[in-house]
Formats: structure tokens, sequence, C-alpha cells
């Protein structure tokens, strides 16, 4: 069963199968313009998330046991979708303020900056949550400062969705120094790149990370987080908040499913600091 239609949307929640949520986050941190960040570490609303776990060991990430923004539960066989997001700032250091909804499937957490040789990881676990891979992507976010000097590469060795063993190209670290980070953005040093690590070519999505790779030693430590990306927003200015209305601005739905842990990341303008993030989702299924 699925949503396919403006009638089954109103029919669905006027039969009660829709959750409604708000969720506030107010970043510590002092964030670069124009330099992804991770909100999932910032307090307020749901709780930070810090990847605190055994180094290199893959961890899965839960609504019923991390939390996330919540989104009604388990409503398998049924599909569940969002159906509106919104959001707003009245901090003018912020706006514009590009953000991406996720579903956070697992992480690698506290990969080693100062060495050089391939760190394998181990993967007692598999995905989750979207198995087969399709559009899953690689997020490389500072949980222990580095140096900020420099400009280390590194590449990840992952499985792609057939099940074969590629590589990223080398990309280069940004000099941010702040937890958070998506370290590998900067929108004018050559070598970094968007939020989500670039994949081999023709590779449609990771199922699992291999191993590191650090071109050149640093201090510092990276976790390594595989999401899939669900919608797309951007808050333009600070005097009004901005919507997305799911089932009028995209073609194609993305399902959320069972038990995903959902959070955003965010490309800010200048610097987050005590800057109120708030916003709402509304989620219906059918």
């Amino acid at each position: 069963m699925a949503i396919s239609s403006i009638r089954d949307w109103v029919d669905d929640e006027e039969a009660g199968n829709f959750w409604f949520t708000t969720w506030r986050k107010t970043p510590s941190q002092t964030t670069g313009a124009g330099i992804w960040f991770d909100l999932s570490m910032s307090p307020g609303n749901p709780v930070p998330n810090y990847y605190a776990a055994a180094p290199a060991v893959a961890i899965a990430l839960k609504q019923s046991t991390d939390g996330g923004i919540p989104h009604g539960g388990a409503v398998s066989p049924l599909k569940k979708y969002v159906k509106q997001l919104t959001a707003m700032t009245v901090a003018a250091a912020a706006a514009p303020l590009p953000i991406i909804l996720c579903d956070y499937l697992m992480f690698y957490p506290f990969m080693d900056m100062s060495i050089t040789d391939p760190q394998p990881v181990t993967n007692i676990i598999t995905l989750p949550r979207h198995i087969d891979g399709v559009g899953v992507q690689i997020m490389a976010v500072e949980v222990a400062g580095q140096s900020g000097v420099g400009n280390p590469r590194f590449s990840v060795s992952y499985t792609n969705t057939d099940g074969v063993v590629n590589s990223t190209p080398f990309v280069t670290c940004n000099t941010q120094v702040v937890n958070g980070t998506i370290i590998n953005t900067a929108p004018t040093t050559a070598g970094c790149t968007g939020p989500f690590l670039p994949l081999a070519r023709g590779d449609k999505g990771v199922k699992d990370i291999q191993s590191i790779t650090f071109e050149t030693a640093d201090v510092g430590l990276i976790s390594f987080v595989l999401v899939f990306p669900q919608i797309n927003t951007s808050i333009r200015t600070i005097d009004a908040p901005v919507e997305r209305n799911i089932p009028v601005d995209f073609v194609t739905l993305s399902a959320i499913e069972d038990d995903a842990y959902l959070n955003l990341i965010c490309c800010p303008n200048a610097s987050l600091a005590a800057a109120p993030i708030h916003g709402t989702a509304h989620f219906v299924w059918g």
C-alpha cells in the first residue's frame, strides 16, 4: 500500500493515520560560512547525538533507541511519508540556510586522522533501513577538533549496491575545528565537496564502509555516517518560515521507513552559535 494521490493524503489523515511534531535546535558551535553542519550534534529537541561508541565499529541509529525527530512509530505494512516540513530562524547570521532532512542509518565512530595507513572498520551489522543501499550516502562528521591547518585529504573504501568494493576520490578537509562540522565541505577550498562524499562513477549508493585512508596525518577524529537524504528545503529570510508541502512540491515521494532516525544537516551563511532554528514536521501513512 502507498499514498498515490491527493485524495489518499486526505483520506488517510482523516482516518487518523498522521503524526505532527515540532523540532528546535540552538547550536552552541561557531560554524563557518558555506560549511555544512550536522544539527544532530546541537542542543535542543531532539536531544543531541554525539556518535559516542567503540571506535571503527558500525553502530545503527533508530528512533526507538536513539530518538531523533519523532514520526509516529512503526506502521508497516502501510507506507509513511512526510506531508509537510517547515523551518524558521530569527537569527540574521543563519539565513539563507539550506537544510536536508536525512534518515541517519548507521555510523563508524572516532576514525583517527593521525593514522595514514588504511584503517579497516568492523561491520557487525548491516544497514537497518534502505537495505539495498540505493540512495545511501556517506557523511564525514568532525567529532574531535582537527588542527585546522594543512587541509589533509582522505578517501573511503565502501561496498556499493552491487556488492562491489569501490573507493571515493580523495577529498580535502576544511579548516573548521568545531564538532559537528562536515569536514570535507567548504565553498572556496579546492578538493572540498558537498555534504556527501562523491562515489565512484556509476555507483547508486552505499551498503557499508570497509576502510578509511588519510593521505597525511593530523589530529582530530571523524565519524563516518551513512544517511539517506529525504527532503531538501531552505530558510531564505528571517521574516517568515519556509514550508515544504511535499505532495505539491515533489513529483516522487520517498517513504519514511519504520524506526527511522530523522535529523537535519544545514549549510549556514555565518556562525550558528546561539541561533534558534525551529520547525514542524507532519507525517501521514497509508
